[in-house]
């Protein structure tokens, strides 16, 4: 009996021990886990502010966040509370009772701090995940996206159009809606109101509404492409109209009711669910679709006509002795709102009175030989190209005409079309676009272009295009231009080149063209020739090139050209040749002697072939997804040639490794003048200096590098008896490097770096680098740094800047914690930068 009440009372001390051992150890780790919490605290606070910045610019794009994200956020927002009531508690109670209650009180504390710690540490494990991005891979699409464009809040006769056919929409028995007019009187914008104020609808009654652009000249895929995308259909390589088309009828026919707004008109197949809106200039074509209700849009009445247009010019069109013409252009303008708004813009601000005579004067002269109230538009239209200020931005607006109707213009592209003109810029530098955007600026608020549907693009409105036709058609300052684009045609005849030889400019892109003429065409003044975009055109006869003996531009991407004539040769005036998505192979070409021909500007995505007599012909050259590109530089290294003429080279997408030890360093310097170099997503590559190594370039006329995406890079340069100093380096940016440490490393850990490396350096900018540690020695100083642009470098710690050398610093940017872990030399330094300091 005593034997088992001992070991009751021991296995009950025991039980009573461990369990105040327990609440002891939680009490006496009291500071420890507040101290923890705080530290733990300000890590996840610093990830909080990334995930928000991330989630918010998601938000913005439309996209969907992963509900593990959202979950994140909504425990993040409990958490804080809890953390709040704990520092403040703590801060009340600093000195702790000895009484049995406050013990107890004590230990709840310690407890909920140690539980707060531990949920502190869960958050941050799990945001851990969100390193893949924060939203869906795939979602869903919204019932309603808005669609940018103006408000016709204010328009009377607009707003009782769009009630009209909002009534429409809604009425049974009513599935196609024809709303047509005038070009430029509001057809597009109406429907686009309309369709954003079904976004603001809660009761709206259709599971998706679909926007599609239709262009003149129908072309059935680039619809379904459209209505594919907006319902996040996976795309498919060498689909078939039939294919797709069945593809886009099994996922609409899911929908009860869907809306489908066309903006220039087709007709598919429609079950009972589906309502559709279309806009057209012609009443005909309404007609034609068997439309159950059609809606004439009207042109503005006199009070709106006159209001848009103040609204565009300002308050200078109220002035006393301004007034009287300023009305006057209204009526001329036939209160049609896209040529009170070109107009409106153009006079903007203008304060003298003889401008807006001269306005006056200009809409009054002689009418276009165009029937009806278009030859009104025309004239409005082209004043506004008159009245265009600045060298060469006529002929710079005219070259967008070139292009198909509701095309999407790359505004690099276009610049570099520019630049080969010598319309803009003094060199051929290709990285410096400032004075093309500028000029694209100007053009947008004149309302001649206007925002395309993608980051750095543009687009021409149909009228505006077509009034630029008109003008180029006819024109006697070097823009004479036939224009063929995005018509269709299936060959070119000779006939379409009547009167060819005052032709400046010729555009047959984005056609299906199979063939071109086998004869010499006379077009000895073009200087520009787009043929992209003609899928099946696969030759370029020999004698077509040889009447375009001026050619500066010549565009064939996009084609499955095998061959190029050896008349390209003749073509001694050609700055760009562009062979972007071609990809049957261009083998003739490597035995073209180099010496006779000089290119400016190269472009080759996806080419099997390698052209390498291009590298002693470009001054820049584009290479992008170039598997042979080793294979390339191995031919010409062992030539011993140096390419002095090459200045900018752009590598993107090179999955190939290079082979340490290889190239010509030490021999020789093949590219001697090179100026900007661009590496983008170059896999297995450990610095610059290796692929330098390969292409045999010694860097000492490098003033630009670029790298981004080339997540084995370690460090930039080596620094050693091929590399020593950049003396004439200016610029640096590296992003989303994921493993680089430093930028310049010491192979041969002897000091053998100069003070300093980069002596011209003015402009840094990194970003989005885990690893990276150290600019460069602690004692080295960059005496012309100018701009610091720092993101995602938490481990940077020291900028090589002293009081001797802050004088140049113009502007600092980067996260205040970054800014607030920074070491310096002496606190004079901190405080002499700071006003230069701008935060995210």
């Amino acid at each position: 009996m005593y034997v088992g009440f001992g070991a009751l009372v021991a296995t009950t001390s025991e039980l009573l021990c461990s369990c105040v051992c327990s609440k002891t150890n939680t009490t006496v780790n009291l500071h420890s886990n507040l101290a923890a919490v705080e530290e733990e605290m300000r890590n996840l606070t610093d990830r909080i502010i990334e995930v928000k910045r991330e989630t918010e610019a998601a938000e913005k794009e439309g996209n969907e966040l992963r509900a593990q994200v959202v979950t994140w956020l909504r425990n993040v927002e409990t958490l804080q509370p809890r953390v709040n009531a704990i520092q403040g508690q703590m801060f009340n109670n600093k000195k702790p009772s000895r009484c049995f209650l406050n013990c107890r009180k004590r230990y709840r504390a310690s407890r909920e701090v140690e539980e707060t710690l531990k949920e502190i540490n869960r958050l941050l494990l799990v945001a851990g995940s969100f390193d893949s991005g924060v939203v869906c891979l795939t979602r869903l699409p919204r019932a309603v996206e808005c669609v940018p464009g103006p408000s016709i809040q204010g328009q009377t006769t607009a707003l009782k159009k769009l009630d009209e056919t909002m009534w429409a929409l809604h009425a049974d028995g009513v599935q196609v809606i024809g709303v047509w007019g005038l070009g430029g009187v509001g057809k597009t914008t109406l429907v686009k109101n309309l369709n954003n104020k079904l976004v603001d609808d809660p009761a709206q009654p259709f599971g998706i509404v679909i926007w599609a652009t239709v262009s003149k000249n129908l072309v059935i895929k680039n619809i379904q492409t459209q209505i594919a995308e907006r319902l996040n259909l996976e795309k498919e390589m060498e689909e078939s109209e039939q294919r797709k088309a069945r593809r886009l009828y099994e996922r609409l026919k899911n929908e009860e009711k869907f809306l489908l707004i066309l903006d220039d008109v087709w007709m598919p197949e429609v079950h009972k669910g589906c309502k559709i809106i279309l806009t057209s200039r012609l009443m005909e074509v309404c007609r034609t679709m068997t439309t159950n209700v059609e809606i004439k849009m009207d042109v503005l009445n006199d009070e709106e006509s006159w209001q848009l247009f103040c609204q565009k010019a300002g308050d200078v069109a109220h002035l006393e002795e301004i007034r009287p013409f300023a009305e006057a252009i209204v009526k001329e303008c036939c209160r049609l709102p896209l040529a009170i708004i070109t107009v409106g813009a153009a006079m903007r601000k203008k304060t003298k009175v003889e401008l807006w005579k001269h306005a006056l004067k200009e809409l009054q002269r002689s009418v276009p030989s165009i029937e009806g109230i278009e030859a009104e538009v025309y004239k409005s239209l082209r004043l506004s190209y008159d009245s265009l200020q600045g060298n060469n931005i006529k002929p710079c607006f005219l070259y967008c005409c070139l292009f198909p109707e509701d095309f999407t213009i790359e505004i690099r592209q276009l610049v570099q079309y520019w630049m080969a003109e010598g319309l803009i810029g003094e060199g051929q530098n290709w990285a410096d676009m400032d004075e093309g955007i500028s000029l694209i600026e100007n053009l947008k608020d004149s309302c001649l272009l206007e925002d395309g549907p993608h980051r750095e693009t543009v687009k021409m409105h149909d009228v505006v295009r077509d009034v630029a036709i008109w003008i180029s058609s006819s024109s006697e300052d070097g823009c004479k231009s036939l224009v063929r684009s995005g018509i269709g045609l299936s060959e070119i005849s000779v006939g379409e080149f009547s009167n060819s030889n005052s032709l400046n400019r010729v555009s047959f892109m984005g056609n299906n063209i199979t063939r071109l003429p086998n004869c010499m065409i006379q077009c000895s003044k073009a200087s520009i020739l787009l043929l992209q975009d003609n899928d099946a055109l696969d030759t370029v006869p020999e004698k077509f090139l040889q009447g375009f003996e001026a050619l500066k531009v010549l565009d064939l991407s996009k084609t499955s050209i095998r061959l190029v004539p050896h008349s390209l040769l003749q073509l001694r005036d050609l700055r760009v040749l562009l062979f972007h998505y071609c990809t049957q192979g261009m083998s003739v070409l490597i035995t073209i002697d180099e010496k006779r021909c000089s290119i400016g500007n190269l472009n080759l995505s996806l080419s099997r072939e390698w052209i390498g007599w291009f590298w002693g012909n470009s001054s820049s050259l584009q290479l992008n997804k170039c598997t042979g590109l080793v294979k390339m530089l191995e031919d010409f290294i062992e030539s011993d040639a140096s390419f002095a003429g090459l200045k900018s080279l752009f590598i993107k997408n090179f999955p190939t490794s290079l082979e340490r030890g290889g190239g010509c360093a030490a021999r020789c310097d093949q590219l001697p003048n090179l100026e900007e170099l661009h590496l983008s997503s170059i896999e297995n590559l450990n610095s610059i200096s290796e692929l330098a190594g390969h292409l045999g370039v010694k860097v000492h006329s490098l003033k630009s590098i670029e790298v981004q995406f080339c997540s084995e890079m370690k460090y930039l340069f080596s620094c050693g008896d091929f590399i020593q100093t950049l003396p004439n380096l200016e610029i640096i940016k590296v992003l989303n490097c994921k493993n680089l440490k430093e930028l310049f490393k010491n192979e041969s850990g002897q000091n053998i770096f100069p003070d300093p490396i980069v002596p011209k350096l003015r402009t840094l900018k990194l970003g989005n680098l885990p690893k990276f540690k150290t600019l460069c020695r602690h004692e080295e100083t960059w005496p012309c740094l100018e701009q610091v642009d720092m993101w995602r470098c938490k481990g940077l710690r020291r900028l090589p800047l002293t009081n001797q050398n802050a004088g140049t610093i113009k502007e600092i940017k980067g996260k205040s914690e970054w800014w607030d872990a920074l070491e310096w030399d002496d606190h004079q330094t901190q405080s002499s930068l700071l006003p230069f300091f701008h935060p995210y």
